[in-house]
């Protein structure tokens, strides 16, 4: 969506909304140099370096004027077609022919036919919305989990509780972290004052923006961008115990776990699916196995994998360290390694957090491989793979010599 054309056509086709992405951007100063990931954005719009963001020259005044071209080209647009309003414009494909365009080499044998036909509807039929969505939030878990944990948002007291789980029950944990969140800010409650056992299938986004010094334990598994934005909460996912398969080989959780998680800890005895932990900032988190894309775009926090991850690991990852147990020796074939170097784990410290990490994981969940590991941890370190972004590295090693030099 660029242009007042761009709405009108898209209102034709049936749209009563619009998004516009990477013209507003323009707008308030992109040069479209695609560092976004790598936080060296010249005109300092995506970029944490104070040095930088002093180059952002944008105001919100200069969005508002481009929209009021764009407003100003779709009303006179508009008025030739003989509209006054977008209400009576919504839907109206009669209005739209397709141009020679179609004879453009890609766009032989395309018919567009379909998406032009109007629907034989009577006059009074709405072909906009006219009616709110009932979104069902008043119905949903986390209200039951509110009260429930009033105790504990209210007076700090700990509560444990046991409930079932299913699919539809989305974003839970999320709403019962806002609370905690307007009460005590981002540091939250102490740990593990509030803890959750679940029992069953969970929906999208289990813990999703999960509070610090709440706990959520999952018999069972989930669903899509669980974890997602983390910030300071504990998940553990673990299959029922009688299970058949072998978790160590089963996906466990969705896609897009802990999608820009900020802050805490996530321990699952399984696989998860693509883009494992994408855009971590703060978490620490260990899995049995990922699938494509691990840790793509992370910024920081410590990821464990047990078990063989899928190909492009750690694509744009410029900070956070991941560990990942190499078995078969072909994770290097694995790995995208244009922003980071793989080493051995040879330093005390990155020995005892990946001893810390695994320990925990085997307490919380009681992964056979994590026991296997730990049982024979001297001999199986050699088989770990420390994954390191180079810049993130280079910035380490100065703050080091800095401080070594102020000692």
């Amino acid at each position: 969506m660029k242009t007042g054309r761009d709405v009108v056509i898209a209102t034709l086709l049936g749209a009563e909304e619009y998004g516009f992405a990477t013209a507003p951007l323009i707008v308030e100063g992109c040069i479209m140099m695609r560092k976004c990931h790598l936080n060296t954005c010249p005109v300092g719009i995506a970029t944490q370096d104070p040095e930088l963001r002093k180059k952002f020259n944008g105001k919100p005044e200069h969005i508002v004027n481009y929209l009021f071209f764009v407003a100003e080209e779709a009303r006179q647009l508009m008025a030739k077609l003989g509209f006054r309003t977008i209400n009576e414009m919504v839907g109206r494909v009669d209005k739209l022919k397709i141009t020679k365009a179609i004879d453009h080499w890609k766009a032989k044998g395309l018919d567009l036919t379909p998406l032009l036909v109007m629907p034989d509807v009577p006059a009074d039929v709405p072909r906009y919305c006219v009616q709110k969505q009932d979104h069902g939030l008043a119905d949903i878990l986390d209200n039951k989990l509110v009260d429930l944990c009033k105790q504990a948002i209210e007076k700090g007291e700990k509560v444990k509780l046991e409930l079932p789980i299913k699919n539809v029950n989305r974003t839970t944990g999320t709403v019962l972290s806002s609370k905690i969140a307007k009460k005590y800010g981002l540091e939250g409650l102490p740990e593990d004052t509030i803890s959750i056992k679940f029992t069953g299938s969970a929906g999208q986004s289990f813990g999703a923006f999960l509070a610090r010094g709440v706990t959520l334990t999952l018999e069972g598994e989930s669903n899509d961008y669980i974890g997602k934005g983390l910030s300071g909460g504990k998940i553990i996912v673990f299959p029922p115990k009688q299970v058949l398969f072998n978790p160590e080989e089963t996906i466990l959780i969705g896609n897009t776990s802990l999608y820009g998680a900020t802050q805490g800890e996530a321990y699952f005895y399984g696989m998860a699916g693509e883009r494992f932990a994408v855009r971590n900032s703060g978490a620490r988190a260990v899995v049995e196995g990922t699938g494509d894309h691990g840790c793509e775009y992370m910024t920081g926090g410590v990821v464990v994998v047990l078990g063989r991850t899928g190909r492009n690991f750690a694509a744009g990852m410029s900070g956070g360290i991941a560990f990942v147990l190499d078995d078969v020796g072909k994770f290097r074939e694995r790995c995208n390694t244009g922003m980071v170097e793989l080493e051995p784990v040879a330093t005390k410290e990155d020995k005892q957090l990946l001893h810390d990490l695994i320990t925990k994981h085997f307490m919380y969940t009681g992964s056979r491989k994590a026991k296997q590991v730990l049982d024979a941890f001297d001999a199986t370190l050699p088989k770990f793979v420390k994954i390191m972004p180079v810049d993130y590295k280079r910035v380490l090693e100065e703050r080091k010599r800095k401080a070594s030099a102020v000692h």
